[in-house]
Parts: structure tokens; sequence; C-alpha cells
């Protein structure tokens, strides 16, 4: 069944999308069919999200420990730590430096009735405003670059329990670190807790894998409430904003897909069969952490990776890897700036130094965001700040954001899946190596 399953998310995905334009309107949800998407929206958000969010937190922290008690020293953590930081910031920093080229070279702000949008702005923006008012309150109070450090400082170095309890993935990821060192460092004495961690993390992917045999229903119901509530209604404002962010994503991409052949020695057509069923979750939740359980299966079962590679650096990569975000927040500044420059609060000129600053703050802002839904939203703010234009533009892409949300979602996973296959590569890691003295065979 599990072999089939993704052909049944993906026709899930089709079926949902399908129903979800069938019953939506223009202007939102049709009145006769909001109790389907209550229902919709209860199986798919609620439920299904929930659970696997549920599961993330003790997930990564039995992970990380596991694998890092696999490793026969502590020099084989910091081989395989440095190496993965380095390969995601690149990583990142390609997918910012593709998006900026793209919408330099198309422009999107500047093409369609552009003078048109910019006389009914002061209308536009109250009507946004209204239909929008819980995202736009997502956005007030913007953190300086500053704070945004001292925050995620804070996050990390933080009371190892609260962090479980609020899904905090950096708190959580750094002292699981430090307990798989430790565990390392007493030797003899900790040997007795590893078939624990190890038992503890196997029964959590058995989980996953309950949750994901209603995988298909789920999806469906959260596509077809996604589209029904959203629809169409400012695709043709924003289509070319659209346009250009799928393509640099594309690129991005193709660009993935070259890195897994010559640094992973891995077939792309061979690697995207690994990972599609990751990918369909994180394109449905819109969600690296809910999909994190999935990827992390799918890395480790279908593209071989030991489980002291795969469980090290997907949940790191789920919390500081973001390279759909980060470049769909470098073409957004950008295509605002394109589109409101000259009015009141978008006084900025496009230059060489402001596309710098652009690039910098993206790839940086990336790294702080949430795995979660609407999470490039907030981290917007900051880049938005760091060439000074204001917060009150940001809603005219509210409409497609949640359409955008999949792509980049997908994209982040996938980076994250890539960075797995290259990190082991390099670490001497090749399929077939044994993952772990004693552990206990995956669910």
């Amino acid at each position: 069944m599990r072999g089939k399953q993704h052909y049944l998310i993906f026709v899930a995905m089709a079926a949902g999308a399908g129903i979800g334009l069938w019953i939506g309107g223009e202007n939102g949800v049709k009145p006769d069919a909001n109790m389907f998407v209550w229902f919709s929206e209860l199986f798919g958000k609620t439920i299904f999200i929930g659970a696997l969010k549920a599961i993330v937190a003790p997930l990564i922290f039995f992970s990380i420990i596991a694998s890092i008690v696999c490793l026969p020293t502590t020099g084989e953590l910091w081989q395989i730590g440095w190496r993965t930081l380095v390969f995601y910031l690149v990583t990142t920093s390609i997918a910012v430096g593709i998006g900026l080229l793209l919408v330099l070279t198309i422009q999107p702000g500047m093409r369609g009735d552009r003078d048109g949008l910019r006389a009914r702005w002061p209308e536009m923006k109250k009507e946004l405003s209204t239909e929008y008012a819980e995202k736009e309150s997502k956005l007030k109070g913007g953190k300086s670059a500053g704070e945004i450090i001292r925050q995620n400082i804070t996050r990390i170095i933080q009371n190892p329990f609260e962090a479980l309890s609020t899904r905090n993935s950096l708190g959580i990821i750094f002292f699981a670190i430090l307990i798989g060192i430790a565990l390392i460092a007493i030797g003899e004495a900790g040997r007795p807790v590893i078939p624990v961690v190890q038992g503890i993390n196997a029964a959590i992917m058995r989980l996953t894998g309950w949750i994901m045999a209603g995988a298909p229903f789920f999806i469906f119901c959260l596509v077809a409430a996604l589209t029904a509530r959203y629809g169409t209604s400012l695709f043709a404002t924003v289509g070319w904003y659209v346009a250009t962010i799928i393509a640099a994503i594309g690129c991005h991409v193709v660009v993935l897909l070259v890195i897994v052949r010559v640094f992973g020695k891995r077939s792309p057509f061979a690697f995207l069969k690994g990972i599609r069923r990751a990918w369909a979750v994180a394109f449905a939740t819109r969600s690296s952490a809910a999909t994190l359980p999935v990827t992390m299966e799918c890395v480790r079962d279908e593209l071989k990776v030991p489980r002291k590679i795969g469980d090290f650096v997907l949940p790191l990569g789920a919390t500081v890897n973001m390279d759909g975000t980060a470049l769909y927040e470098g073409v957004a500044i950008i295509f605002l700036i394109q589109l409101f420059g000259g009015l009141p609060g978008a006084e900025i000129d496009l230059t060489a130094t402001t596309t710098i600053v652009i690039f910098l703050t993206a790839v940086l802002a990336s790294i702080g965001a949430a795995a979660v839904p609407d999470a490039g939203l907030i981290t917007m703010v900051l880049v938005a700040g760091a060439v000074g234009l204001s917060e009150e533009f940001i809603p005219i892409i509210f409409a497609v954001d949640a359409f955008l949300d999949m792509f980049r979602t997908s994209t982040n996973v996938m980076g994250d899946s890539v960075g797995a296959v290259v990190i082991s590569r390099l670490t001497g890691s090749v399929p077939g190596d044994e993952d772990c003295a004693g552990a206990p065979a995956a669910a």
C-alpha cells in the first residue's frame, strides 16, 4: 500500500483542487458549501496537521540523540555538523540569487495594469485590511536584525521541557546534541540508555506510519478547503509575480538536482522518486515541520541514507534551511518596490546596494523562519524594513501567499533531502553502510 500511496496522494490533491474550485467563488466560499469546508478543515488542518505536529518535537529530540550515539567519536559529529550548515547556507544563497535574477529580469511589478493598481491602492488597502485582518496582524511590530538574533539565541538556550512543549526546534536540537555528546563522553555508563532512545525513536516512526495511512483522504480535505477559501481572486492582479516565483523555484529545483547528481552521485530521477511522498505532503500541508517525519522516512527507506546522517541533518534542515522561503522573500520585496516605488512608504531606488541588502537579509531572515505556514510573511517584515519599505504594501500578495506557500515549502523539504544525500556522500557514508550496531529495525 505504501508503495502506491504517493499516487493516491497526487490524485487526492487534484480532486481536492477541482472540488475547491467548484464550490469556491470569486469572493470566497459559496454559502451552501460552508459546512463542507468546515469539515474539510477539521480533518485536514486540525486533525492531520495537528497529529503530525504533535510528534515533531519528540521526533527531533530522539532522532538527533539516536543519530549522535551511532557516531564513534564527537569528531565525526563535527564533520557532519559543519558540512551541513555550510551546505544549507550555500543552497539558500543560490536560491535567493536565482530569485533576484529572475525578478530583476522579468520585472513583474512593472507589468499588467500597474498604473491603475497604484491609483486604486488606497481603496484596495482598506479592502485587503478587512479581508486579511488576521494575516495583517502578524506583520505588526516587526523586529530589527539585532532583536531577531537575540531572540534566536534565547530560543536555543532554553529550558528543554519548555522547548519540547512549545515545539521550539532550535532549543530541542541544541539540547539533544548536548545529551548525545554527553552519552558518548560517559562511555560505558551511557550504553544502557542508547537502546531506549533508539527504541523510542523507532516507536515514533511507527506512529508516523499510522498517521500517514490516511494521508490521501486528509490531503484531499486540505487542498479542497484551501482552494475553496482562497480561489483565484487576485491572480489577475499579481499574475506576473506568481509566475516569477514559480519560475525561480523551478530553476532552483534544477540546481538542486544537479547538486544531487554531481555531489551526491545519485540519479535525479531516482532522487525524485524517493522523495515524492514527502514532497506531496509538504505541498499540501505547507509545513516543513509537519512533513519532517515523512521526509525522514523517505530519505532513510527510499534513498538509503544512513540513519546517523538523516536523523541529524533533516531536523536541522527543517529548522534553518528554507530555500523556498528565502527565494520568495527576496522576489516579493523587489516586486513590491517595482510596483509601488515612489509612493509614500516606498520611496526606494532599486540600486545595486539595495539589491545586495535584500539578498543578505533574505538569506539570514529565512534561518529564523518557523517551519510552519505563513512564517515567511512574518520574516518578510524584516527584509522590507532593511530597505525602508513600509509593511502596509505586503497585503497585496496575501491572496496568493497560500498557493505559493505550497511551492516554497515543498522546495524547502527537497533542499533538506538533497542535504542529507550530499552530506552522506561527503562524509563517506554511502548507501548500504550500517547505521548503528544494535539499533532497532525501522518501522
